[in-house]
């Protein structure tokens, strides 16, 4: 019901223009499996992730559905370069918090689909807020060239949050305050190069 009730809520920012028949059609859908990572397996060895993107006029809906993960932890969810370390260029997406049977879901809309990209024309100051820990803010970032992005990862909110559940306790930067856990699914069933956000047209 909460799933609906967000998609619902969505669905009124979309413009008519957006609609099938008003002069854009919807694209086709596109599923595929998020699978545990080599750290996750230690701890959540039956963690799994579905996901199905959905093209409506100028943006794209991706429903992500998870099971067999540890019980009302948080997690952060984020689209990738690289399914596994390095990781390559991140872009933090959002959360998905699981229930009392290690189940969750969510909803993202934006641009998931071949045209997924980062690019930094130069170098230029970069706000500096967070500071503790291992991976404080950078204060300028790095120029590069457009880099796409077709991966998809979920990390632990927490190094406390994956060790409670039996994981390494190694902090990562994927977090809002870049103090996360490990990553505990991705899309490494994909080759690097060909991750499945490439599948998905505009």
């Amino acid at each position: 019901m909460k799933k609906l009730f967000q998609l619902a809520i969505a669905m009124l920012a979309i413009p008519a223009s957006g609609w099938a028949g008003s002069g854009s059609t919807l694209g086709s859908q596109v599923s595929f499996d998020m699978i545990v990572s080599a750290g996750g397996a230690v701890c959540a060895p039956y963690a799994r992730g579905s996901v199905t993107i959905t093209p409506v006029g100028q943006v794209e809906y991706m429903d992500v559905s998870v099971s067999g993960l540890p019980p009302n932890t948080d997690f952060n969810f984020f689209v990738i370069q690289l399914p596994t370390a390095p990781f390559g260029m991140s872009w933090y997406q959002g959360d998905i918090q699981t229930n009392d049977y290690g189940q969750g879901s969510q909803t993202f809309i934006g641009r998931f689909n071949i045209e997924t990209f980062i690019v930094a024309p130069g170098s230029g100051p970069a706000p500096v807020i967070f500071t503790d820990g291992p991976f404080p803010d950078a204060d300028h970032n790095p120029a590069t060239n457009p880099v796409q992005m077709y991966h998809l990862g979920l990390w632990f909110d927490s190094p406390d949050a994956a060790v409670a559940a039996g994981c390494a306790g190694t902090v990562t930067p994927f977090s809002g305050n870049h103090q996360a856990g490990i990553q505990v699914l991705n899309t490494r069933n994909y080759p690097d190069d060909s991750g499945p956000l490439l599948q998905v047209a505009p």
